[in-house]
């Protein structure tokens, strides 16, 4: 359940061996991992034809804001798993908006058929076992994925490629508006790490981990497929997809430009400690759903996802990012993580303290001992003045006459504990609702955080109004 993890203690140094064994098995079959770097010499480089076409002259001027028209999709999955997860890419599939190709495995089965408009048009992945003269060609298949997917589309006004696993959930308008930042004419690898510092270190800190999606300018994407099935023969050895392109595109002369909105999430459990304290960026990606909780209580994962987008479509500039305020009257914090939950603390805390996410998930697989996480964490604690009160996004609603966005969360389940007595015995039991106001305008600063004012409590919900932080105000 939701915030109620316990403390685990650390394993003895006989469980470490075993859990680390287990890591070094698990990650040879699971589909998200992928065996670890044999020490094979390389191979020599083979003379290839790829047959990647110049793009004609685009319609648009160069210098024109970056739009989605802009980005190309290629997702990479497997036949049995499309199923069940095309929930997951049909969550944020635009028919007519967005471009691409999920690549499968092999021909859909009668079951999938006839293919909807609702997902992305499928192709079959080229077999590679013959070019590169092995069996188990799963993971050089989705870096060979690129090259697929230059190889189908439409050159007009294709400035970016975006990979992704059939699970991968990506948040487009904000990646527009990110990528709108960069120079899509030079070579740029953007994505973002494992957030489990052992996947990082197994595999590479300077990859971008592709079920948090991996970004590439056309530039780089168009030498990268040009030299795909001599990358592929030079690093036959790698079975980590992420690591073969990692090695291709520096060989190439790029290097990994980390995004702190690309999330891998390479967690098991409850993550709702980390989505309630996302870091001060867009957020752009979600993965691995099918390994986590359902993130808003009383939900499955696909109801989940379906309410977490419905928050995103009325403003994805704000979804998931943290806003503080005090009410002093109480000595409450309200801590507001957009588009998903709301929590109270019955002490006023400084945002030094909030920003931190709080340990409700456990790591990938366990390990002998922290640190786990790229990110400082603390406790769940149930101490009456640590201890939140837990409300979740329930609805959504545009209020045109004032100009802005009304949220609703709703309280999840009882504190089931006394106020806290230092900061005066003041208890939020009774608040069963939060309504937040926010702008109706896209949010573009990202240098610094709202902040919020509790314009009414009364004695049911307590209401909040966004704001811009006034210059030298202090959040504490």
């Amino acid at each position: 359940m939701l915030f109620q993890m316990k403390p685990r203690f650390l394993p003895t140094f006989t469980f470490t061996v075993c859990a680390l064994a287990f890591y070094l098995i698990s990650i040879s079959c699971t589909n998200f991992f992928y065996p670890l770097l044999k020490t094979t010499p390389f191979l020599d480089t083979f003379s290839t034809n790829n047959k990647i076409r110049d793009p004609p002259q685009a319609t648009a001027t160069a210098d024109s804001r970056t739009n989605l028209s802009h980005l190309v999709f290629g997702l990479v999955g497997s036949e049995q798993a499309w199923h069940h997860r095309k929930a997951y890419i049909e969550s944020w599939w635009r028919p007519n908006g967005t471009r691409g190709y999920l690549f499968l495995d092999k021909a859909p089965s009668p079951g999938l058929l006839p293919w909807p408009e609702t997902s992305p048009p499928y192709r079959v992945s080229d077999d590679l076992k013959e070019l590169l003269n092995k069996s188990e060609i799963r993971a050089q298949r989705m870096v060979h994925g690129i090259m697929e997917v230059l190889r189908e589309v439409d050159y007009e006004n294709f400035r970016w490629l975006v990979m992704g696993d059939d699970d991968s959930i990506f948040f487009v308008d904000n990646m527009v508006d990110v990528l709108a930042t960069y120079d899509h004419t030079k070579y740029y690898y953007l994505g973002g790490n494992s957030e489990f510092i052992l996947s990082n270190y197994l595999f590479s800190f300077n990859q971008a981990f592709g079920g948090g999606g991996i970004i590439l300018s056309y530039p780089l994407a168009k030498a990268l497929a040009r030299d795909m099935e001599n990358c592929l023969r030079r690093y036959v050895f790698l079975n980590s997809a992420d690591n073969t392109t990692r090695a291709c595109i520096a060989d190439i002369g790029a290097n990994l430009s980390p995004q702190k909105g690309n999330h891998q999430i390479d967690f098991r459990g409850d993550i709702s400690g980390l989505l309630l304290s996302h870091p001060l960026s867009p957020l752009l990606s979600l993965h691995h759903f099918d390994m986590v909780e359902p993130i808003f209580p009383g939900t499955d994962r696909f109801e989940s996802t379906r309410l977490l987008m419905k928050a995103a479509a009325a403003d994805q500039s704000r979804m998931l990012q943290q806003t503080i305020c005090h009410h002093r009257q109480s000595n409450w914090s309200f801590s507001i993580s957009w588009g998903y939950s709301a929590q109270i603390f019955e002490r006023i805390m400084p945002r030094s303290y909030l920003q931190m996410p709080v340990e409700t998930f456990k790591p990938w697989v366990r390990t002998p001992r922290p640190p786990n996480y790229l990110f400082n964490t603390r406790k769940p604690s149930r101490d009456p003045c640590e201890a939140p009160h837990a409300f979740f996004f329930e609805s959504v609603e545009k209020k045109t006459e004032s100009d802005e966005i009304l949220t609703s969360y709703s309280r999840a389940w009882p504190r089931d504990l006394p106020a806290c007595s230092s900061s005066g015995n003041h208890s939020a039991d009774y608040i069963q609702r939060i309504q937040v106001f926010s702008p109706a305008n896209k949010r573009t600063q990202v240098d610094r955080c709202e902040c919020c004012e509790i314009v009414g409590v009364d004695s049911i919900k307590a209401e909040i109004k966004f704001r811009e932080c006034m210059t030298d105000e202090i959040i504490a």
